[in-house]
């Protein structure tokens, strides 16, 4: 999975008026061991070395393509490979060696490959960080608020503390809660009694009367978390989709 800042629309405008047959977008990495590797001949892309123990560059595959038609003759033409699968690469070394005209663009943006919890909430950080703060909720008077702060449509926040950059979802409710920077909630959730900071929670997620931080979490849908008796430090949570936990209390 890839984050792009900005969406792949420029690219894909520059791919059309620049008539490629195929268009692959490159980024710099540190660990180039750890992806496909473009090698470049004279200037133009000769070879995607995958996951080489040489690298021929640090300019990396991040796995967003564009193809005009022959992608399906490539496709027809090559074999599976010893996992017995089509392989991408393979069908851009088919385009390459016949000659057609395979356009390379190095990323001038950020990007990050989002396989990973930490890869999401890095990019959860970064786009957090360019949202201007907006107020489309309802916030009580006792609610403290620091900027930058999204509240949506029908979100409503009742005697908490929200300390931006940090987003919430439409129709969420934040009761009695503290809210750290770097916190998406996503929308129809709610949470009371809570504290919770760096972390992403998914949509129609219910999250109550918990007696320990919530940091560096990634919570998914229709999640049911309640209780706990406060044992001191922080919990990083990785909770899938329709996943419920009632914690003992004190």
């Amino acid at each position: 999975d890839n984050f792009l800042l900005g969406g792949v629309k420029s690219f894909v405008d520059r791919f059309r008026e620049n008539e490629a047959n195929c268009q692959i977008l490159l980024h710099p990495v540190n660990n180039p061991q750890a992806f496909g590797i473009a090698e470049f001949v004279d200037g133009r892309v000769a070879r995607i070395v995958e996951k080489p123990a040489s690298p021929p560059s640090n300019l990396a595959v991040i796995g967003i393509y564009m193809f005009d038609h022959h992608v399906f003759e490539a496709v027809e033409q090559i074999k599976p490979s010893a996992r017995g699968e089509l392989e991408i690469t393979d069908t851009i070394q088919y385009l390459i060696d016949k000659g057609l005209h395979v356009r390379t663009e190095v990323l001038d943006r950020y990007w990050i490959d989002t396989g990973k919890m930490d890869d999401i909430l890095e990019a959860n950080h970064v786009v957090l960080q360019t949202l201007t703060p907006a107020n489309q909720g309802q916030v009580d008077e006792r609610t403290r608020v620091y900027e930058p702060v999204i509240l949506e449509k029908g979100a409503r926040v009742v005697n908490s503390v929200l300390r931006g950059p940090l987003l919430i979802g439409e129709d969420t409710e934040v009761i009695d809660s503290y809210v750290a920077p770097f916190t998406s909630i996503s929308h129809h959730c709610r949470l009371k009694g809570v504290r919770v900071g760096g972390s992403i929670i998914l949509e129609h997620t219910s999250i109550e009367d918990i007696h320990w931080p919530i940091e560096h979490s990634l919570i998914g849908r229709y999640v049911t978390l309640r209780g706990g008796q406060a044992v001191g430090g922080s919990y990083s949570l990785t909770l899938g989709d329709h996943s419920q936990i009632e914690m003992p209390g004190a």
